[in-house]
């Protein structure tokens, strides 16, 4: 296992994912009021004063305030955010992986709740909830304009208590509903087995604390089998992202040397450049990465370092295009700020903001009882779907077909997973008749 110490800082902790903030820092300071802001902070309190004074209703003067510093924050973008001390020790927890919940991650498109994708063997995956559905009530409460940490708090509780969701899905008259017992979230981040003799897949489904040694070990295990591994299948398909430095170590576990990912931002501390190592690189063997709409950030950032590198070939459909850094910065109270501070780039330069990873290989999944008219029905939701996002500087002009939401992963159905290994195949028969041809 490769330790990554490179271009450390004072942040604390580096993290990417939808639902998820990019860096922690430990630094709660702000600057001082320029003079020429003072006349609109007055016309703030001003304000201030008149709704507590004539409101219909008695208000607290810290509700106000904290309403205040929501609107101003998801106003900018949607992944900033004020986190009260509560969302903010859940968002420690998320990390860890583990966590009280249904098991889904959810994003707001257009002021409504959507699922960007259910995490694997969770309540909500079990229950069926899918990539793409729009959560419209929640315990009966309508969820137009909730905010995101507001749904996260609402759904998230104790093992064995029951949430009633309705649901509003592409192509189905009816709401659905669902009643979920809430279960504790232990995300198993790494899974891996063998497809055929010295063919592997691995299934990443979140970027967590331990998930490059997770991976290492998983190779490991697979490597020692009679044929060892002579072609790799790995699969981000809805991972929707988690620790930045998971995703530089686990693209460096494929990479010798180069760049993997680089930052940038308004502030010299939010330039950050990482680079690959030589010791420890498993390069023997091919890979396939397998991505599709929900697959976000971290998970971007290695197939974009992967395909920029000409390391593995991509497969499937468009990634979501998240590629905006936020900073986690604690308040005195132990609340914290979520904020945007840069955008991350692939070793070509490439931002992915708002575009996402184009395959090299454009494949939908399409299991083999599903009809071509079914699968059109199903929509994605991507970055640029959502409100506010930020733009991309080098946008492109071009407007591709939205990614469609796959299922079954890894499954008999796969039509994906088989193609990747006729890939892998493929290119061991050519290296083959190479080999042969050279000898």
């Amino acid at each position: 296992m490769k330790l990554f110490n490179k271009h450390r800082s004072s942040f604390l902790l580096l993290l990417i994912g939808l639902g998820l903030g990019m860096l922690i820092s430990g630094q709660g300071q702000v600057s001082a009021v320029p003079k020429e802001d003072y006349e609109s902070l007055e016309a703030f309190t001003n304000i201030l004063a008149i709704v507590r004074k004539n409101y219909v209703d008695e208000v607290q003067t810290k509700d106000l305030i904290n309403g205040a510093i929501n609107g101003m924050l998801n106003g900018m973008d949607p992944h900033s955010a004020y986190l009260t001390p509560e969302l903010y020790k859940e968002l420690q927890m998320d990390t860890q992986g583990r966590f009280g919940g249904l098991g889904i991650e959810i994003t707001v498109r257009n002021g409504i709740l959507t699922v960007v994708s259910p995490i694997e063997d969770t309540p909500a995956f079990r229950a069926g909830i899918k990539s793409g559905d729009q959560i419209l009530k929640i315990e009966g409460e309508f969820t137009k304009d909730m905010s995101l940490m507001q749904a996260v708090k609402k759904m998230r509780g104790p093992k064995g208590t029951k949430l009633n969701l309705s649901v509003k899905r592409e192509g189905v008259t009816d709401l659905l509903d669902f009643s979920i017992v809430r279960d504790t979230i232990r995300v198993q981040s790494v899974r891996s087995r063998l497809l055929e003799e010295g063919y592997v897949y691995v299934r990443l489904a979140q970027f967590q604390e331990r998930s490059d040694r997770d991976l290492q070990r998983a190779l490991e295990k697979l490597a020692s089998e009679k044929a060892g591994i002579r072609g790799l299948v790995l699969d981000l398909r809805n991972n929707p992202g988690g620790l930045l430095t998971q995703a530089v170590r686990v693209a460096d576990l494929f990479l010798e040397s180069g760049m993997i990912v680089y930052t940038e931002g308004r502030l010299e501390n939010q330039k950050q450049k990482y680079f690959a190592r030589k010791e420890g690189s498993w390069t023997e063997f091919p890979i396939v990465v397998l991505v599709n709409g929900g697959s976000a950030s971290a998970s971007e950032i290695v197939a974009g370092a992967l395909q920029d590198h000409k390391r593995a070939v991509i497969l499937g459909t468009k990634t979501f295009g998240k590629g905006s850094v936020q900073t986690i910065l604690p308040l005195d109270d132990n609340s914290a700020l979520r904020l945007t501070t840069a955008r991350y780039y692939t070793p070509k330069g490439r931002s992915i903001q708002a575009t996402g990873i184009v395959p090299d290989i454009v494949m939908e999944s399409v299991p083999l009882q599903e009809s071509k008219a079914e699968e059109k029905k199903r929509l994605g939701v991507r970055e640029e779907n959502l409100p506010g996002h930020l733009q991309n500087q080098k946008e492109q002009k071009e407007k591709e077909k939205p990614a469609q939401p796959e299922r079954e992963e890894g499954g008999e159905n796969d039509a994906q997973l088989r193609r990747a290994l006729e890939l892998l195949k493929g290119w061991d028969v050519f290296k083959q008749l190479v080999q042969k041809k050279a000898g």
